[in-house]
């Protein structure tokens, strides 16, 4: 759960919010480095598809698939769409709309951009636009701990990512794709900030994600529909897509909403930025990539600022 510097002012003296001030690293930082290595896994499957199936498809898919089944497994996830209020109904759609938006602007970005420039663009800016949508809606000032180490995880990714195209030259920026990459991660920021405070709220962590993903699997239907399902009945595809659902969707997402109850949003999108660093050695690993002396710095960099962000203060000044 998001500290309550991170809530709304008519919230933060309410008595049910105590929990939150101090969490250890498995209860918080932990559950969401482990979705951002599943998540990491997204490339490596999406690649794995049959070459006929869209990239938006490929993205809606395991959307539609994985958030129906966080909602139908979920049975606090239904009794929240009846009792909640319906200011919080409409946080929920909100939430829902932007979970939509990551695959939709996601992967047409991929296609403009490539994945490098796509994954650097949207995981790098989702913790600068989780900053300052907090720091606009809830006037909470980031901390100069999470802005040091969000800097050097960005710059970090960064390099890590484009470290082919920095020795082996870039070709001209996509402005379209730039645009729809930045898009996702905007809605990558916003939902999880939308999550993070029903959550603080005192909704428990699956049954937030299992209503927003479910709606928002309603809404990318029209889009998978649309792209074509013939590939789905293969049986590449069927796979691709079952791990997308069951791994990197229904999986992940849990441990995401409980690593929020500990965790707050900006951190959280943060400690994130580990799942290009998974996408990178896998890419080495599995599909036998080579990656530059450069791209491995990156990758030094990238983990420096999210051990430092995972560690608390505390644990550190306890093992000196």
């Amino acid at each position: 759960m998001p500290n309550h510097t991170s809530l709304p002012a008519s919230t933060r003296s309410a008595p049910a919010k105590p929990r939150a001030h101090r969490t250890g690293i498995w209860s918080g930082p932990v559950p969401i480095l482990t979705a951002a290595v599943l998540w990491g896994t997204t490339g490596t499957a999406s690649s794995l598809a049959p070459s006929a199936a869209p990239a938006a498809a490929i993205g809606s898919a395991g959307l539609a698939l994985g958030g129906l089944l966080l909602f139908l497994s979920t049975r606090s996830a239904r009794s929240l769409l009846r009792r909640c209020g319906r200011g919080e109904r409409w946080l929920l759609l909100l939430g829902a709309v932007a979970v939509a938006g990551y695959p939709i602007g996601f992967y047409p970005a991929v296609a403009r951009t490539g994945v490098a420039v796509a994954t650097v663009i949207a995981l790098g800016s989702a913790p600068v636009f989780a900053g300052l949508l907090a720091w606009l809606t809830t006037r909470a000032r980031p901390t100069s701990r999470w802005a040091g180490a969000t800097v050097l995880a960005v710059i970090g990714c960064t390099v890590l990512v484009l470290g082919p195209e920095l020795v082996g030259g870039t070709a001209p920026m996509d402005v379209t794709g730039v645009a729809l990459a930045a898009l996702a991660g905007l809605s990558y920021a916003a939902y999880s900030l939308i999550g993070g405070k029903l959550i603080a709220r005192g909704h428990p962590s699956g049954a937030v994600m299992g209503a927003m993903f479910g709606v928002a699997a309603l809404l990318v239907l029209p889009v998978l529909l649309g792209s074509g399902t013939q590939w789905l009945v293969t049986l590449r595809g069927a796979a691709v897509a079952a791990h997308l659902a069951v791994v990197t969707t229904f999986v992940a997402y849990r441990l995401f909403g409980y690593g929020l109850r500990h965790t707050a949003a900006q951190t959280a999108t943060t400690l994130t930025l580990a799942e290009p660093a998974v996408a990178a050695v896998l890419g080495v690993v599995v599909l036998g990539e080579h990656l530059p002396a450069v791209s491995w710095c990156g990758l030094a960099v990238l983990a420096v600022g999210l051990a430092f962000l995972a560690v608390p203060p505390g644990a550190r000044r306890r093992t000196r």
